[in-house]
């Protein structure tokens, strides 16, 4: 009897989803350890902010629930990187697991910030927001006037 799916009479199947599938998965994620935390971090990437302030560069990242140990920030040629690193591991010494989890993931941004300025950068983390200040370099003023003869 394997293969038998219910159908309908145009030959369609039928879903043999109960309606009770949502409900699990948000009771699920309600008792997960790191409910609401990490949600934010598990689609795609995380949300950056970069602001101009005339001299100097203000970017901020929402990373909520990430350890500073597990942030990496670097500026090479004008071009931020913010990466973020997990590596989750429940270890318990009990060697008769049922059921066990372990999470890595990694994420990035880049940004080009043409002026920025590599000496005097400022990175803090603070409830979940990563503050970077990054000073401007000034720019040459490499215009001149030519005399027409």
């Amino acid at each position: 009897m394997a293969g038998l799916v219910p159908f309908n009479r145009k030959n369609k199947e039928i879903s043999t989803n109960t309606g009770f599938e949502d409900f699990y998965n948000v009771l699920d994620d309600f008792f997960s350890n790191d409910w609401p935390f990490r949600r934010s971090l598990t689609h795609d990437t995380f949300k950056v902010d970069v602001e101009d302030n005339g001299n100097e560069y203000f970017v901020e990242a929402e990373v909520p629930g990430i350890d500073k140990k597990d942030i990496n920030v670097e500026l090479n040629d004008g071009k931020l990187m913010i990466s973020i690193t997990m590596d989750e591991r429940n270890e318990s010494k009990k060697k008769n697991f049922i059921h066990r989890e372990r999470r890595y993931s990694s994420m990035s941004r880049s940004i080009y910030l043409e002026d920025a300025k590599s000496d005097g950068i400022k990175a803090k983390l603070e409830n979940g927001l990563l503050k970077i200040v990054i000073p401007k370099e000034e720019k040459p003023n490499n215009s001149i006037t030519i005399d027409v003869e």
